[in-house]
């Protein structure tokens, strides 16, 4: 990932251009020390509160894989919530990719505890029209580590460029064909981000986790965000109170799809990924 210098007179600004040439090309690209350490590690500690919660809540954690799960969220769960959506960053890449009136759909978290194994390789959901037959990009999450990776804690593993791959013979369309493994593997690119770094990528670059031989969890935050033909929405379940809605700023509300209630009420993790539940074969 690289550093963008930061614009010493106005707000940074980022280049369309190098944006849109690493998501429609790579298929994911990050950015170094867009939140401070301390930010992060206070990230960390909201998550690891919520995932003991979720693991004592029937449904409350899905599994992704052994000893590895994902649980959706609330965004006022987290301190953060509002300096993630409202990083320069975070909006330039939005706009650039997905256009002005694009909706966060989507927060979450997925912990590959030690133990996990190697996933399969996969995509997180089928690739729409837009992508097979658009050539085009109508989605995409955010991830922040809470944690300083190292190669030994089961790092996130990535196949560039493969976003564009058609899914023939795709189990579910979004689990690719053993034959296709060895490209893959030769594609392959781990990514070790530090505290305070933040990625974009395409959910349909072909990835897996892989197996943790530390003694740490690995928790990373998801943020998932639609540009107006996507349909993810769908999948989630985005609540947030009247009360919390009404201290966000408007640059915020303008691109939430979410359901507003009087309290939040416990998600029911609907995204079930039944590929991932045994692991790499």
């Amino acid at each position: 990932m690289e550093t963008v210098e930061a614009n010493p007179i106005t707000r940074p600004t980022y280049d369309v251009a190098q944006i849109m040439g690493g998501l429609y090309g790579d298929g994911i690209i990050g950015l170094k020390g867009a939140f401070s350490r301390e930010w992060a590690q206070q990230l960390g500690e909201d998550i690891t509160r919520l995932y003991e919660e979720a693991l004592k809540r029937p449904g409350g954690a899905l599994g992704r894989g052994p000893k590895r799960h994902y649980v959706e969220i609330h965004p006022e769960d987290i301190r953060g919530f509002v300096d993630l959506a409202t990083h320069p960053w975070v909006i330039a890449v939005c706009e650039a990719v997905l256009g002005p009136e694009y909706k966060i759909v989507e927060i979450g978290f997925d912990v590959p505890n030690p133990g996990a194994v190697n996933q399969p390789w996969h995509r997180d959901f089928p690739a729409p029209d837009d992508t097979i037959v658009g050539r085009r990009l109508n989605s995409l999450a955010f991830n922040l580590t809470t944690i300083d990776v190292t190669e030994d804690m089961g790092p996130f593993e990535v196949a560039p460029g493969t976003q564009w791959d058609l899914p023939i013979g795709f189990q579910y369309g979004m689990f690719p064909p053993k034959s296709n493994s060895p490209r893959y593997e030769q594609r392959a690119q781990r990514k070790m981000p530090q505290l305070g770094d933040i990625s974009a990528r395409s959910a349909l670059t072909i990835h897996r986790g892989t197996a943790n031989y530390s003694d740490k969890p690995r928790p990373a935050l998801v943020l998932g965000v639609d540009a107006p033909t996507a349909n993810n929405a769908e999948r989630h379940d985005l609540q947030i109170t009247r009360a919390f809605y009404e201290t966000l700023p408007e640059n915020l509300t303008q691109h939430l799809t979410c359901r507003l209630v009087d309290e939040l009420e416990p998600i029911v993790q609907g995204h079930t990924i039944e590929g991932l539940m045994m692991g790499e074969a």
